[in-house]
């Protein structure tokens, strides 16, 4: 049952090429045995019955404060700055004036160290995807603060543009490695640029500050062969088209009750591919197996077509409220609705 998609067909079916004989299975990125507790064994053996259509090759990217005893200087903040206690993770504040912004860049990490790659792929023909969190606007809020990321783009622009230029050339350079090193397919980062009811800011300040250097990575890689994946929680729907416009591959979760699942496959699922994320807010902590099965086919019926462009996941990362009978019944009907559904829309199309 585990067998899992080659490298040529989840390329074909990223880019609308095609779809196979089932809906492509990404769940254990974002599923961790561990979290089930004294069902863990039962869990990865439920786990490990299922395809994994990627294979994830996490990549080492700098800490605000702390660097690998390799390399002392392989942190965003190279000044005598130490992680602040008690505060809230969005309320760090690492870069407290940006008058210290010239002497963090002349420092800044070098993207060649030595360790980037802690795995490397199995060569066993999978699609290898190559994986960071925290891109433009996450790395900002986790440099500045929240509150301070929030108003920077009226305060301070010149600011945010000299370091979101910086984190572009430093990420560019990562991807080149990423393809000349793991032979990766697919570059995965995450930026959550959306609330449960529309974005964090406008669409002017999307397209000054974010679009341009969205578009350099984009272009980066699409010049080596290599598709670019976004996670991004929240209402994004006003930035879809602007995603689109410069050539985004994949985007995870499309976030359930924040925007309307069937207007944006409408929309867009032809566009770019959706790699469809359950709903960990509410069905996976207050619902029964039934309820499990019963979204995992909403989701099926709502995205899947003969073109491809549809992957299948969980939303965010699985926590302690899931349920093991939960596990069991996303996985397997995922995976038996999937192969069903293509049937049908393969005979139809005959």
């Amino acid at each position: 049952m585990n067998r899992c998609f080659s490298k040529k067909q989840m390329r074909d079916i990223i880019e609308g090429k095609c779809s196979y004989e089932r809906i492509p299975m990404l769940y254990h990125f974002w599923c961790s045995p561990e979290i089930f507790g004294a069902d863990s064994d039962r869990a990865k053996t439920i786990l490990e019955q299922y395809p994994y259509d990627a294979e994830v090759c996490p990549i080492n990217i700098p800490q605000v404060f702390s660097a690998p005893q390799d390399d002392p200087q392989y942190k965003w903040i190279c000044l005598d700055k130490k992680q602040q206690e008690g505060v809230a993770l969005d309320s760090v504040t690492a870069i407290e004036d940006w008058q210290e912004l010239d002497d963090i860049l002349a420092n800044f990490p070098d993207p060649d160290y030595a360790n980037l790659f802690p795995t490397a792929p199995s060569g066993k023909d999978r699609y290898v995807l190559a994986q960071w969190w925290y891109c433009f606007f996450e790395r900002l809020w986790s440099l500045r603060g929240m509150e301070n990321a929030l108003t920077d783009f009226y305060l301070y622009p010149e600011e945010v543009h000299k370091l979101f230029d910086k984190l572009t050339e430093f990420y560019c350079r990562v991807i080149e490695r990423a393809k000349e090193e793991l032979g990766c397919d697919g570059i995965f980062t995450s930026d959550d640029i959306g609330t449960q009811t529309g974005p964090f800011f406008s669409m002017g300040i999307f397209r000054e500050f974010f679009k341009p250097y969205y578009k350099r990575l984009i272009e980066k890689a699409h010049s080596l062969g290599v598709h670019v994946w976004l996670h991004s929680c929240g209402n994004i729907e006003p930035f879809i088209p602007e995603f689109i416009d410069i050539g985004l591959d994949v985007l995870h979760p499309i976030q359930k009750y924040t925007m309307d699942e069937r207007d944006i496959a409408n929309k867009f699922g032809q566009e770019f591919c959706i790699w469809a994320g359950f709903d960990m807010q509410r069905t996976i902590p207050y619902g029964t197996p039934d309820d499990v099965r019963k979204e995992v086919r909403y989701l099926i019926d709502t995205y899947a077509n003969q073109n491809g462009r549809f992957l299948l996941t969980l939303g965010n990362h699985a926590t302690a409220d899931m349920k093991i009978e939960s596990l069991e019944a996303l996985l397997h009907e995922s995976y038996h609705y999937g192969i069903q559904k293509m049937e049908d829309i393969h005979t139809a199309n005959q």
